[in-house]
């Protein structure tokens, strides 16, 4: 029985698109409204195959806080919305809906490889997904899309807030490993940015990335390589 509890179209203009966001953006609350510790936290994450014009995407369940594997969800696909920064989850979000409206459970946390509210209309991917299910999720990104910040101290553990032009808190800048680029940390749905940042902190204890989305990453890897090296042998077999 599909999870999603607030249905839209993906395949939509421009305007239409940006303005969805927004009437969506009004649904997005970032109070903590659920039982903490979570028991289960997951990570998605999707790759691209540039030259195939494929996505390829995936969600880890783990346990929490010991990070045991539960399942492993996935979908691959061809692309059917043009690249669009802002509009990213129109071309992204369609297969992890698949993924997650398949799962037999869904997280008590979802840890996204992308922005939450920290977005040009305050929905990137972990808040848009957050509000179709309505599920606690946060957005930690490699990368600022939005936002001004002083960089946080070197050492592990130090944040920084991430703020908008009008001075409102985003998200957090948040140092994971000592002397290593930090990463940039918004809540998407039912959660706060404090609380945001010390699950993404936690999550982290050797790498960069929190495991759920490192591990995520390299999943969706190994699915695109696969995938190619499956094509290339029907290739050369035909």
């Amino acid at each position: 029985m599909p999870h999603q509890v607030f249905h839209h179209p993906w395949q939509l203009s421009y305007g239409e698109a940006v303005e969805l966001q927004r009437q969506l953006r009004e649904r997005v609350v970032l109070d903590d409204q659920v039982d903490w510790p979570p028991a289960t936290v997951a990570g998605a994450d999707i790759s691209y195959d540039r030259r195939h014009n494929m996505l390829f995407a995936a969600v880890l369940l783990f346990s929490y806080p010991d990070l045991s594997l539960i399942a492993v969800g996935e979908q691959a696909a061809a692309a059917s919305f043009p690249y669009i920064p802002g509009l990213l989850t129109f071309r992204e979000g369609p297969l992890l809906v698949e993924i997650l409206n398949h799962c037999d459970r869904l997280p008590d946390l979802l840890i996204c490889d992308g922005q939450g509210i920290a977005h040009p209309r305050g929905l990137g991917l972990a808040a848009h997904l957050g509000v179709l299910f309505n599920l606690p999720t946060v957005g930690c990104a490699k990368t600022r899309l939005v936002g001004e910040y002083q960089p946080p101290g070197l050492k592990k553990g130090a944040m920084s807030p991430l703020r908008g032009t009008e001075g409102n808190l985003l998200g957090m800048v948040v140092r994971t490993r000592t002397g290593v680029k930090p990463v940039f940390v918004s809540p998407g749905h039912l959660i706060s940015v404090e609380r945001a940042a010390k699950i993404v902190l936690q999550l982290a204890p050797r790498y960069r990335l929190p495991e759920v989305t490192r591990l995520a990453h390299h999943h969706v890897n190994r699915m695109r390589r696969q995938w190619l090296a499956e094509k290339e042998a029907m290739t050369t077999s035909g």
